[in-house]
């Protein structure tokens, strides 16, 4: 807010939707236009791959690093993913953002939104993103990994489990068109922002204007 003495709580914004859906290309956008905002760094047990930088791109630790951190509460949610590695989202740095008034992203499945949500009730804004069709799904999984038939195939039934929950979201966007998609995510953002129950001092700042306040705020 640019009114003076007007300040706000930061947000959580989700975005989810099957494998192969355009997420992390959509939050590399929104990251590219919006300085306030971060992206959250997840802490996993698998190894990294080529080019991937320890607290960039994940937090990496052992099976039991990260046992410790999820017994210590050190998570706002974690999931075993396909059975093999785990993933968790460290609470710490989300915490401390939302106190100081910034906003982080996160590119999670739906389980791991139901569990953000459920750790910050009124922190988190998620979006769900659709693919136009199902073949068109497909075809970008098979050109963008070039994976074996069977590995597409398991991928197409984790989107259709995937897909199922978009209803649980605040918002769905059909992302057939990038440019209309990061424009319609980046107003989810931009409106949550301005959320009343997120923007502290308004009170103050109502009754400096001399403005009767119709409710508590």
């Amino acid at each position: 807010m640019s009114a003076e003495g007007i300040g706000r709580r930061g947000l959580c914004l989700v975005l989810a939707g099957p494998p192969g859906g355009g997420k992390s290309s959509v939050v590399r956008a929104l990251l590219a236009g919006e300085p306030e905002l971060r992206v959250s760094v997840s802490a996993t047990t698998r190894a990294p791959r080529r080019g991937e930088q320890e607290g960039v791109d994940y937090h990496f630790l052992t099976e039991a690093e990260f046992a410790a951190r999820r017994d210590a509460g050190a998570f706002l949610e974690w999931a075993r993913v396909l059975g093999r590695d785990c993933y968790g989202t460290p609470r710490a740095p989300v915490e401390a953002t939302l106190a100081a008034g910034r906003d982080t992203v996160f590119d999670i499945d739906w389980q791991g939104y139901r569990s953000l949500r459920e750790a910050l009730p009124a922190d988190v804004v998620g979006v769900f993103l659709l693919p136009p069709s199902l073949a068109a799904l497909e075809h970008r999984m098979v050109r963008r990994a070039g994976d074996a038939p069977g590995e597409i195939a398991r991928r197409m039934q984790l989107a259709h489990e995937e897909i199922s929950h978009c209803a649980e979201f605040d918002h769905v966007v059909v992302n057939d068109d990038f440019e209309r998609t990061v424009a319609a995510v980046g107003a989810v953002l931009h409106a949550a922002r301005c959320c009343t129950p997120r923007l502290t001092g308004l009170g103050e700042f109502l009754t400096g204007l001399g403005c009767p306040v119709s409710k508590e705020v």
